[in-house]
């Protein structure tokens, strides 16, 4: 069994064909699918995928750093509310993002602060979107830190090092993606040095797909590819690397679905 532990099945890429997409996954042994809200526009058809397949589709609650703007507290004020209503497998996709724009720096750090403070008032996980922000972002995570808090440091990409400072935030694992299968991205090289034991499994489709199906719309069914190139540079047996992430995914999220169930 595998589990993608980021996806967002529920945009429009995947509105004419997600029950195929769900069924493929489901036949390449990817049974379970983590899916990262983004912003107020987001959670109807979050809600929409869940309702239709409870079973295997996990909706989680925040605001991606991307779309914070000037109105990021109304935003915020209506994701709580929906935090509040409804049962949620973690806070995410939160975080911070200077890629593009830095014009909203002040007000990602604040949106991100306090959505880690829903996390710890829900004793919830958090999913951490870290483009360009790795020191920034686990500054903030490390000054907030409490016993109770876990997560998952999403598309990772920084060295086995800074790995380990993930790590030793106790309760946090680092999610690995179709980047490590990237000729030149220099993540499978980083990956050869990480433990097993940190890292979950993830797509963030319907981006970042995996060679050799680069450029193209990214899916769950590709799970299994990203853990064959995890398997190859770790040389370890494909088979190894299926069972410790989804005994990681399952340590992150076991408590809480079985407190919701």
């Amino acid at each position: 069994m595998f589990i993608d532990t980021h996806t967002h099945l529920f945009l429009k890429q995947f509105d004419e064909d997600v029950q195929e997409v769900i069924e493929r996954s489901k036949e390449r042994g990817v049974e379970e699918f983590y899916l990262p809200n983004i912003d107020s526009s987001t959670i109807a058809a979050m809600y929409a995928l869940c309702d239709r397949f409870p079973d295997s589709c996990f909706p989680m609650m925040g605001l991606h750093p991307c779309s914070v703007k000037e109105n990021y507290k109304e935003e915020l004020a209506l994701l709580k509310a929906e935090l509040d209503q409804r049962d949620f497998v973690a806070v995410g996709e939160i975080g911070l993002d200077f890629h593009w724009d830095k014009t909203f720096t002040a007000q990602q750090k604040d949106a991100l602060a306090i959505q880690i403070g829903w996390a710890i008032e829900k004793e919830l996980p958090i999913v951490l979107h870290t483009r360009e922000s790795f020191e920034e972002t686990l500054e903030i995570v490390s000054s907030l830190n409490e016993d109770r808090l876990t997560g998952v440091f999403h598309c990772y990409g920084e060295s086995a090092e800074a790995a380990r400072r993930v790590h030793d935030l106790g309760g946090f694992y680092v999610g690995i993606g179709g980047t490590v299968t990237f000729k030149n991205s220099g993540v499978a090289q980083k990956v050869a040095e990480i433990p097993l034991e940190w890292i979950v499994l993830e797509t963030d489709s319907p981006y970042l797909a995996p060679t050799p199906n680069r450029g193209k719309r990214n899916e769950s069914s590709y799970i299994p590819d990203i853990a064959a190139k995890i398997a190859e540079v770790k040389q370890v047996d494909l088979s190894v690397v299926e069972k410790i992430t989804t005994e990681n995914a399952h340590k992150l999220y076991k408590k809480v679905l079985a407190n919701q169930g």
